[in-house]
């Protein structure tokens, strides 16, 4: 018997044995059987036969991808086996490295800022450093993300990079380390580093930017507004949340800060899917804050948690929404782990907010995700300034005095923060003079 018919019989015999262990009636199993048989025939044939070499784990992906695609949904994807750590660290938003982050933009590779705390920040990387080595070998001509993966690597390991700072080559060594990249920022950096949260001294107006929502934020954010010597007993009188560019992440976290200010029994969000059971998450009251101001931002970037945080804050009249419609992603995944390696990452469900919208951009709709109050237009290279000056904003320079003066001498113009800005005041003045908050619809 030869090698290929050999090959043929095994896999007929573990189909047939994967055929008992699906779930469904005998006859859905028949079907899957007969399905699976004609795949692995076609794998084969194209793999001994095709004209050309081909490589066999790219197209058992591409079969899986292929059948994916037709879901005509963005969101369901096959995550394989060497993609997983890369995707968890997108969804924890932490990496295993040194903690800084670079600009790749030009030839040069150059630190934009180490991470607060992080083994590159302690072993004295500078915001502006130039790195030349890895490990004692020249990144001369290598793209960004291959510098990046020399960088990365197992927790405890040493790296050594080189650097040029002022003309003069300098090594640092440090162990990686699981970095937590920080969620919750201020305004932009004091003097001393620290955050400034306070964009207006008369009303006291506080200004808090999330980036993303993981496992940390609602705690650094609670802590940042709540807790001893936090913002409320420092006289925050009014507060602006800023969701722009903030793709989402955990809904338990989104749900948790929700509950720091909408009332008991308010519904925060539902979902309902084919095969799931129509659920509703409703704000227990325990930790409410006490009632202010409220005016969150949003632009066609904040997505997913984001926009469950802003509709469900607009549809309880609790905070009034400024800036551009957002990005219209409302469904829910699970990721289910595979047999053969690697996770299914699936579309199960879809967002409601409390009104009943939904948050899902559909083919063809003319609504979807949170239209704001005050619509403030940014055109691409107006954001693409915004996404700079935020960067910016976040550099330490503590470690490097002359990084100070890349402090540009204005910031771009911000026409979405300087509405808010008003509008809050104005609000205010109004409830200092008896008139209703505008806070709602």
């Amino acid at each position: 018997m030869n090698r290929e018919r050999f090959a043929w019989i095994v896999s007929i015999i573990l189909l047939a044995i994967l055929a008992f262990k699906l779930p469904g009636t005998m006859a859905q199993r028949d079907d899957d059987l007969a399905w699976l048989k004609t795949l692995v025939q076609v794998h084969r044939e194209v793999d001994d036969n095709y004209v050309d070499p081909v490589k066999d784990d790219e197209l058992k992906t591409k079969a899986i991808q292929g059948m994916l695609s037709e879901l005509n949904d963005p969101f369901s994807v096959y995550i394989p086996p060497s993609n997983l750590e890369n995707f968890n660290r997108q969804i924890d938003g932490t990496f295993k490295g040194v903690g800084i982050s670079l600009d790749g933009r030009t030839k040069k590779v150059i630190v934009v800022t180490p991470i607060e705390g992080s083994p590159a920040d302690k072993a004295g990387i500078h915001a502006g450093d130039i790195i030349i080595k890895v490990d004692n070998q020249s990144i001369d001509g290598l793209p960004i993300d291959e510098v990046s993966k020399k960088i990365l690597g197992p927790v405890g390991t040493p790296v050594t990079l080189t650097v040029t700072r002022d003309d003069k080559e300098m090594d640092f060594t440090m162990n990686r380390a699981q970095i937590v990249m920080p969620t919750v920022l201020g305004f932009e950096r004091n003097a001393d580093d620290t955050w400034k949260y306070f964009v207006n001294d008369s009303p006291q107006i506080a200004y808090v930017r999330l980036t993303q929502f993981d496992e940390n934020t609602f705690n650094d954010f609670h802590g940042v507004l709540a807790d001893k010597g936090g913002l409320i007993d420092q006289g925050m009188a009014g507060l602006i949340l800023d969701l722009r560019f903030n793709g989402g992440g955990r809904l338990e976290e989104a749900v948790h800060i929700l509950n720091m200010f909408l009332k008991k029994d308010s519904v925060i969000v539902s979902t309902r899917g084919r095969n799931r059971p129509d659920e509703k998450r409703i704000a227990t009251g325990e930790g409410a804050l006490p009632d202010f101001p409220m005016i969150v931002l949003v632009n066609d970037d904040s997505a997913s948690a984001s926009e469950i945080v802003s509709g469900s804050l607009q549809d309880n009249n609790r905070a009034e929404i400024i800036g551009q419609r957002t990005f219209g992603k409302g469904s829910v995944q699970e990721l289910i782990p595979l047999d053969g390696g690697g996770e299914l990452k699936l579309t199960v469900a879809h967002y409601f907010l409390p009104s009943g919208r939904l948050v899902q951009r559909l083919p063809d709709a003319k609504e979807w995700g949170v239209e704001p109050q005050i619509i403030v237009p940014m055109d691409q290279n107006a954001e693409s300034n915004l996404s700079d000056a935020f960067e910016t904003r976040t550099i330490i320079r503590r470690t490097h005095p002359a990084a100070a003066s890349t402090r540009p001498a204005t910031q771009p113009i911000d026409p979405q923060f300087d509405t808010a800005l008003r509008t809050m005041i104005g609000t205010m003045a109004l409830n200092k003079n008896g008139a209703p908050a505008a806070t709602g619809p």
